[in-house]
């Protein structure tokens, strides 16, 4: 079976293609020579992964899943959630978002935070989503090299590292991310399509 994963990110691509069993191939919007910018102009993390999933079925006939994905802090009243991406200005840059997330809770001891994928699966005339939620702490400082985003940034609770240090493998089970693609398997196992 192949879908089309609707992103450009290599690094989200290389993690989501080592989450599926070996029967499903995963291809990225570069794969199918989609390069148009998709506009995410909903006002919820859910309401972006539709539009993503939508856009690639509509104009490439294609089933596709998306996902989008929001880090809400408790402190700053769940910010910066669907602007995660672009917190620090329109150029995505991981670096300065967690500068200006590390600004904002300088002089605050609640840390408390939480991970929200969800993830939309276009296929036929229907999209179906799965949602998944990490809970953990925006640490002080960075801490480990791997991963992408916040991850240099956030520990889920009852570990010691961040999601930058983690095995990668443990990181994909309890991942916000792992946890959203993890019931979309389950659904494409229950409707017999793996």
């Amino acid at each position: 079976m192949t879908l089309v994963f609707a992103t450009h990110n290599e690094n989200k691509l290389r993690e989501v293609q080592a989450m599926m069993p070996s029967g499903i191939i995963v291809k990225s919007l570069t794969d199918i020579g989609c390069h148009e910018e998709i506009i995410e102009d909903a006002p919820t993390i859910k309401g972006n992964a539709i539009i993503k999933a939508k856009f690639v079925k509509d104009n490439y006939a294609l089933d596709c899943f998306a996902d989008d994905t929001g880090l809400e802090v408790d402190a700053l009243d769940g910010e910066p959630g669907v602007f995660s991406a672009r917190y620090a200005g329109e150029k995505k840059d991981p670096q300065a978002n967690m500068d200006k997330l590390l600004g904002a809770l300088k002089n605050n001891n609640s840390r408390k935070a939480h991970f929200k994928t969800v993830l939309a699966f276009a296929k036929a005339s229907e999209v179906i989503t799965f949602e998944g939620i990490c809970s953990g702490e925006i640490l002080n400082e960075r801490q480990g090299t791997k991963g992408f985003g916040y991850d240099p940034i956030f520990k889920p609770d009852g570990y010691s590292q961040s999601f930058a240090q983690m095995d990668q493998k443990v990181k994909g089970t309890i991942s916000h991310r792992g946890i959203a693609i993890q019931k979309f398997l389950d659904f494409l196992e229950d409707i017999n399509l793996k």
